[in-house]
């Protein structure tokens, strides 16, 4: 699964196997897992959290959305890189 950042003790990562769903990332504990937490980024720059299966606090989950918001444009970049250019569609 292609890792996009290491935050605190989590990862944020793709999960292929997708294609076809809006740009979103998974949340995890030090490891890639299908039902890691999901964001999905919206097409005005921000995240809503799809769901929180891994259960991160709130006050985590808060600052991992902060961070993914304040890297929306390169997260973007790095989906078209795995995903490729027709698959930047966004949940809102």
């Amino acid at each position: 699964m292609p890792s996009l950042f290491a935050f605190g003790p989590y990862i944020i990562f793709f999960w292929t196997g997708e294609q076809g769903e809006p740009v979103h990332v998974h949340v995890a504990v030090k490891r890639p897992s299908k039902d890691a937490t999901k964001l999905w980024l919206t097409a005005s720059g921000g995240c809503i959290v799809a769901h929180n299966n891994s259960q991160l606090p709130e006050r985590d989950l808060r600052r991992v959305a902060m961070f993914i918001r304040s890297n929306h444009e390169l997260i973007c970049r790095r989906w078209c890189e795995t995903f490729g250019e027709d698959s930047l569609h966004f949940f809102l």
